[in-house]
Parts: structure tokens; C-alpha cells; sequence
């Protein structure tokens, strides 16, 4: 018999689309209906004004892919192959129902060689309506609540896809990952885990392998990592290689050292020692465990990596686009560059998207950027019936085998928020007997990660604090997420919190100016313009916006006022925020704030917006999550100086803190000074004579230490004088980008400068920056050098605070 090494053809050619009115429309696979139908034309970007609202009928509409291909016969078994459908599925081959899926997150494999002809063939998928089977499923099992009125609870698909207060209600359907057939003879290695941990200096690797078989007898394996080779044979469908690496160079997370890789082959050979399947992925060697041990404060919440305790400088992850088909590895790699320059060193890949895609973390492998990936499971009671039991044990198992070669992935959660609706969002009172999730939480997941990736930890949910007896978000245990200072409260209210690690925490705004525009044709632009109203989802979201606005700034006068305020505030929000969470280190060991991007142009609490473009915040986001941050900090009424070293090196801090009046006169100074350890903060109290402002209105501190500086307010802005704006301003074409100098008259309350106006391709490096007088500020505007200077330098493309007066 002649032996056929395992292959893979691609089946992504020729596929048509048809359902509802439309009639065999050429698809793209992988792809979805959405993205098929705009490039045919029939219908309008959802994206752009109020055109999601006419596309719902898409998700209530039944669809049918289909191609015909050409087949060549040959030896031994041949599977369609369906790495992702997306989710009711009936698959049709030649006329042969092969099965039907109901499940977003997981592939599927279907034995073909008896249905496969010679010649042509017809592949034809049909999807169901995911309203129509989740509300028949809702209908079956009886109502759970969640936070929205949509049936995403009920099927096992992106629940964004139903709308969030961030996001769109754009129900997708469509083969929205590779399909193909595989060819394989004998054996095939139909599932390779590799566990790579590291124990004495050594570096471990084993490697679970699962095989499925056509014909029994001998086969071998063979693993190789770093010039190291073991070799098992075995009649069985399961066997183990373990190999062991002297001295291996670590993975490192970002900023703590360097991120090495091996590659790690492994292969099968048949009886005759001819090959039959291989499998490489790189990995990196690298310890990590979760400290929680209970202390004075309540319980620690503590990542180590390689035996170092990390604080973790994170951001909230959600698909970058509805469509995921778009989310190409450029993308990601722009975004993670964003991420990088701006001091992360965590994602968190929330669990209303996706299990994200090798690409992300292959690049998150590279960056050194951690990752903690949450089980899909958000904001909802979730039933636990079938076939919903089924396919999440299925689904779970063989995304956890999937990542789990991944040195960045450092630890699974069970869920988003679902535990803390369920003790304070009145869902026991709404459920009665029935199941809403806790036996995937607290039973099946982490049974399943114990099983198939017992390196990495695993925490029952997001928020938690790890004690029935305890509230779920109880801050001074585990993880906690802070919502009340968005919803009812003021940001310094995040202040009060002595959190051990908090989860999410946001404040929104709008996009870039040069986004609103791309996406809305509203004539004028208003924040309550119909495009504008369309691309605000949360609740309420425009009232809490003003909220913010009138407890600090002065009132807008016109949009431009209001877009250029609402961003600031959410600087702001966040930098006090991440700012005092960090300056409690190591009481406090991690800021996860919510978010860092957006899936279309949309107001949210993202640093960069649906087009890419950095807000104000992301600027922020760099200052405030530097490896050295200088802060001032209330402490016990009165402010204080706070140095934060997350560095790898200790910090001899030399600063001066001065108190001024907003003219820059100095009524008193003090030069202080300590080294601060690798991984500490150090609090440096400050005499009377510089913490407390003779006229709370006219005065302010400002620390500065070397390139780091912080500043204090005495007065929020609406309470201050603020001199007019007056400064000098110089432009200069360096290549194809601008120079422009600031040189202020007087003290200039955050400086933000918006090419975008200008031209969407501009960008400016810097932003949110107070001068003193005297003082210039240098910025550099990508792709500027033929923006007219006089428009660039004047208000709406320049903004200070002092513009309000």
C-alpha cells in the first residue's frame, strides 16, 4: 500500500453566496455575509451614519455558501477540514448532509472519501439565522438574564456580534475561518500540546501527542527542541516525549528581558519509518504561577514570571473588527506597536469576543507582551443544558491544546462579570432553579485546564475574589473591576479604592476628529446629531460625559470645545486612575484599564479609535504606564511625591518640587531625593510649606526629575483663571513630516495638537502637555510638511485649556 503523507488543499476558490432576496453573490472564504455583500455592492458600510440599523435583517436571514472544485482520487482517507463556522452549520457534500455545527468557536472534521468523486464536486454550507436557533433555544430552556435584550447567552458565537455599549448589532454568518481537505494515510497526529515550564535552571518540555488512526501497528514520534531529539514508538493513539534543555535562555515579558523561541518539530513516521505528519511551533521556556496568599490587606493578586514578580500594565483587548475576516496580521501588528509604545506589557483578551487567533499571539510571543485570555462568557447567566454542556467542554479543550505552545499566555479566566451579576445584579431573584453558568466556572473549565495546561493558572472569573464567603468584587481580595466611577461617580473617586488588581476600569470619549468625519455625514457635526447618537452606545453615555466635564472643566462652547474637552477628561480619568493604582505597589500588583481599541468609529472608552488613530488617552496611557513614573499623590490629605520603578535597575531619584503660582513665580521649593529598588515605590512626603497652596486658584506643583515630571492642581480647571493663550509658534518641513515649536508667554494647560483636522494621514507625536513660562515644547507631525502652518497652530487644530477662558 502506498503511503500517503498528510496534506492540505485549501478550498477558498469560487464560493458564491445566496439567502434572503440575494442570489449567488461571489463570497470571499473566510469571510462573512457583511463583508460579501458590501463588495457586491448591495448594501451600504455599516459602519458609516445609521446604516447598521438597516442591516439587521442579515442575522435573521438563513444563508447558503457553495462551490464545486476539482477532486483526484487517491490512497487512503481524505476529512473536510472546517477550522471555523460561523454557527449554525449544515454541511453538504455532493448532496450528503456530512453534519451540522452550531458553534462559532471550534472546528470541525468530517470523513469524506466516500462522498469525494472523481472530478468535480459540489461543497455547499448552510447557515441558519443564529436569532432564530438562540431564541429557540431561549424558548427550551427558558429565559437568563443578561445585560442586554439580545440572545447571545443562548448559542455559542461572539457575543458582540449582537451589539455591546461599545459595539455594533451586526449578527455575522459565513465560513469565517479556513476550510480545506486533508489527505493522511496510516495515522495522523490529530493533537500535539506541548507543556514547556522550566525547574532548576532547566528547561522541560512535554509533549502530549494524540493520534488518529486508519490502520493499527507500529508508528514512531519524534520530538526536537534546541538540538535536543527523543523518539517514542508506539501502537497506541497516545503517547508522551519529554526532553529536557540545559540552561535555555528565558522568555522574558516586555521591559524584564528578552523573549527567545525554539522551534519545536514534531513528527510522525510509519512502520517503515516513512513520514506521515509534522507539526512545529516556537515556544519559549518560561515559569509562571499566581500568588494569592492572604496577608493583613485581604489576598495577594500577583503574577510571577520566572520566579519575578511582575505588575502587570495591561489593557482590556476586543476584536479589533466586527469582521474578523479583516483582522489581518498587519493589523494586529500595528496594534500591538501601539500597545508596545505605550508601556503595555498585558492584554486581555475579554470574553465577549473570540479565543484570539495564532497570529496575535505568535506576535505577543515576539513583543514579550502577555496575554490572559478569557473563556467566552460575558455579562450573561449562561444555561448549562445541553448541547450547550457539549460543545463548551469541546470548544474549551481545544483552544486551551491550541494556545497553549504559547510562551505570552499567562493565565485563563472563566468568565467576564458573571459571577458578580450573579450576587449583585438581581439575576438569582430572575433565575429560580435554573443554570447560569457556575458549573463551567467553578467545575468543567478548570478541570479542563488542569488536564491540558496545568502550567498556567486559571481563575474562576473577572471579577473574583477567589472566596464563596466573600463579594465577587470585593477589591482588597483578587481582581476587581471599577464601573461606579463611569456611572455615577467622579474619576477621583478611583482614589478611594485599594485594589490588589484591577481588572477594568474607563472612561470614555469620542474618536479623532478626522474619524467622526470619515464616518458620519452629519451637516454640522453635534453631539447629539443623528450620527453621532448612532455611534454612542452606552447608556446614558452622553449625560455621563457632561457629568465629568462639569465637575473639572470649563463648559464648551461649540463641538470643537466639547470633542476636545470629552477627550481630555478621559486622559485624565485614566492617568489618575493608573497613576494611583500603581503608586500602591506591591499592595497593588496590576491595572487593566478598559480599553485599548475599537472595532468601528464609535465614542468608547478606547485609547485608539476605530480607524486607528490614537486619542489623547493613548498619550497619556504612555506617560502614565512608564517603566519610572514621578506622580504626586493625596496622602493623608495633603500631597505627597510617589516614585514607581518597574524597571530592572534601581532608580537614584534626584528631584525638585516646587510650588508655583500659575505666572511661575516660586513661593517655596524643596529638592528631595532616594533610590528607588527595582520593582518598589517609594512615597516621599512633602513639607507644608510646598503641599499647601496659599490660594488653592492661582498655584500649583509641578516634580521634576530629570525627563520625568508631575504636576498637582490645587483648583480644578473650571475654578482657575487661566491667563489667555499666548505663545510663539514656529513650523518647519523636515522630509515629509513637520517640526512645530511651542514657546509659551504664559502657563499652557494641556497642550493637544490634531493634524487629523487637517489631513487624516497626520499624526502628531505628543500630546496633553503643560508648559510653564518659558518653557517650548517640540512637535513632530508624521506625514505634515504640507499642512499650512498658520491653520495648524490656531484653534480647533491647537487646544489648550486656556482657549475656554
Amino acid at each position: 500500500m502506498r503511503r500517503t503523507v498528510t496534506s492540505y488543499r485549501a478550498l477558498h476558490d469560487g464560493w458564491a453566496v445566496t439567502g434572503g432576496d440575494v442570489d449567488s453573490v461571489a463570497a470571499t472564504v473566510p469571510g462573512c455575509v457583511h463583508t460579501d455583500l458590501l463588495t457586491a455592492g448591495l448594501i451600504d458600510d455599516p459602519y458609516l451614519d445609521e446604516n447598521e440599523k438597516e442591516l439587521a435583517w442579515i442575522g435573521h436571514t438563513d444563508w447558503v455558501y457553495e462551490t464545486v472544485f476539482q477532486h483526484a482520487g487517491g490512497d487512503g482517507r481524505t476529512d473536510l477540514v472546517c477550522a471555523g463556522l460561523d454557527t449554525v452549520a449544515t454541511v453538504i457534500l455532493n448532496g450528503v448532509e456530512l453534519g451540522r455545527t452550531a458553534n462559532m468557536h471550534r472546528g470541525y472534521r468530517f470523513d469524506v472519501r466516500d462522498v469525494l468523486r472523481e472530478g468535480e464536486n459540489q461543497l455547499r454550507v448552510r447557515f441558519g439565522s443564529a436569532y432564530a436557533y438562540a431564541q429557540a433555544q431561549r424558548a427550551r430552556l427558558g429565559g437568563r438574564p443578561n445585560a442586554y435584550p439580545e440572545p447571545f447567552n443562548f448559542i455559542r458565537k461572539m457575543a458582540c456580534n449582537f451589539g455591546w455599549d461599545w459595539g455594533p448589532t451586526l449578527v455575522t454568518a459565513g465560513i469565517w475561518q479556513p476550510i480545506g481537505l486533508q489527505s493522511w494515510s496510516v495515522a495522523r497526529l490529530a493533537e500535539v500540546r506541548p507543556q514547556v515550564t522550566v525547574a532548576d535552571g532547566a528547561g522541560l518540555v512535554e509533549v502530549r501527542v494524540r493520534l488518529e488512526r486508519e490502520t493499527p501497528g507500529p508508528v514512531t514520534l519524534a520530538a526536537t527542541a534546541a538540538g535536543r531529539r527523543v523518539a517514542a514508538r508506539t501502537e497506541g493513539d497516545e503517547a508522551v516525549l519529554s526532553l529536557t534543555v540545559e540552561d535555555p535562555r528565558l522568555w522574558w515579558p516586555r521591559g524584564y528581558g528578552d523573549q527567545p523561541r525554539y522551534d519545536l518539530d514534531v513528527t510522525l513516521a510509519g512502520p517503515d519509518d516513512e513520514p506521515l505528519d509534522s507539526w512545529t511551533r516556537k515556544v519559549g521556556f518560561r515559569s509562571v504561577r499566581l500568588d494569592t496568599t492572604p496577608d493583613g490587606g485581604g489576598s495577594a493578586f500577583t503574577l510571577h514570571v520566572n520566579d519575578v514578580p511582575v505588575f502587570v500594565r495591561g489593557v482590556n483587548w476586543i476584536p479589533d473588527d466586527v469582521f474578523a475576516n479583516r483582522v489581518t496580521r498587519d493589523r494586529l501588528a500595528a496594534r500591538f506597536a501601539q500597545a508596545v509604545d505605550a508601556n503595555v506589557n498585558y492584554l486581555r483578551v475579554w470574553g465577549g469576543g473570540r479565543y484570539e487567533s495564532e497570529d496575535f499571539y505568535d506576535l505577543a510571543d515576539s513583543l514579550g507582551l502577555m496575554v490572559g485570555q478569557d473563556f467566552l462568557f460575558a455579562c450573561a447567566a449562561y444555561p448549562e443544558e445541553e448541547p450547550f454542556a457539549t460543545e463548551l467542554a469541546a470548544e474549551a479543550r481545544e483552544n486551551v491544546v491550541r494556545l497553549s505552545s504559547h510562551p505570552s499566555l499567562m493565565m485563563w479566566t472563566g468568565n467576564n462579570e458573571n459571577i458578580w451579576g450573579h450576587a449583585d445584579w438581581g439575576w438569582v431573584e430572575e433565575l429560580g432553579d435554573r443554570s447560569w453558568g457556575a458549573g463551567f466556572y467553578f467545575d468543567v473549565l478548570p478541570r479542563i485546564v488542569a488536564q491540558e495546561d496545568p502550567s498556567r493558572p486559571y481563575w474562576p472569573g473577572s471579577p473574583y475574589s477567589g472566596r464563596d464567603d466573600l463579594h465577587p468584587n470585593d477589591p482588597a481580595y483578587g481582581t476587581t473591576h471599577v464601573w461606579d466611577v463611569w456611572n455615577t461617580d467622579d474619576y477621583l473617586k478611583y482614589r478611594e479604592y485599594r485594589p490588589r488588581f484591577v481588572a477594568e476600569f474607563g472612561y470614555q470619549a469620542p474618536p479623532a476628529y478626522a474619524t467622526l468625519r470619515r464616518a458620519l455625514s452629519d451637516q454640522p457635526l453635534a453631539r447629539d446629531s443623528p450620527g453621532m447618537r448612532a455611534h454612542q452606545k452606552a447608556t446614558d453615555g452622553d449625560l455621563k460625559l457632561q457629568r465629568g466635564l462639569d465637575a473639572h472643566l470649563p463648559p464648551p462652547r461649540d463641538f470643537d470645545d466639547w470633542h476636545y474637552l470629552t477627550q481630555l477628561n478621559q486622559a485624565r480619568a485614566l492617568s489618575t486612575g493608573i497613576e494611583h493604582f500603581r503608586s500602591l505597589r506591591p499592595y497593588c500588583m496590576g491595572a487593566i484599564m478598559w480599553q485599548l481599541n475599537d472595532c468601528w468609529p464609535v465614542t468608547s472608552w478606547a485609547a485608539i479609535d476605530g480607524d486607528g488613530r490614537k486619542k489623547p488617552l493613548w498619550y497619556a496611557l504612555r506617560r502614565s504606564y512608564a517603566p519610572r513614573l514621578l506622580t504626586v499623590q493625596p496622602r493623608d490629605g495633603v500631597p505627597a511625591l510617589v516614585a514607581v520603578n518597574d524597571s530592572a535597575e534601581p532608580w537614584p531619584l534626584s528631584a525638585t518640587v516646587s510650588r508655583r503660582t500659575l505666572a511661575g513665580v516660586v513661593e517655596a521649593e524643596v529638592a528631595v531625593g532616594a533610590t528607588v529598588a527595582p520593582g518598589s515605590a517609594i512615597t516621599l512626603p512633602l513639607p507644608a510649606e510646598v503641599g499647601a497652596a496659599g490660594d488653592p486658584a492661582q498655584e500649583l506643583l509641578v516634580a521634576t526629575a530629570d525627563e520625568h515630571r508631575a504636576w498637582w492642581f490645587f483648583a480644578e480647571d473650571k475654578d482657575v483663571a487661566w491667563p489667555q493663550a499666548k505663545f510663539d509658534a514656529t513650523f518647519e518641513a523636515v522630509g515629509p513630516d513637520a517640526r512645530v515649536k511651542i514657546t509659551a508667554h504664559n502657563i499652557l494647560r494641556d497642550l493637544v495638537l490634531q493634524p487629523d483636522r487637517l489631513d487624516p494621514a497626520t499624526e502628531a507625536d505628543e500630546a496633553v502637555v503643560t508648559l510653564l513660562p518659558g518653557e517650548e515644547a517640540t512637535f513632530i507631525i508624521r506625514g505634515g510638511a504640507g499642512l499650512e502652518p498658520t491653520a495648524l497652530t490656531t484653534r480647533p487644530v491647537l487646544r489648550c485649556v486656556n482657549d475656554l477662558v
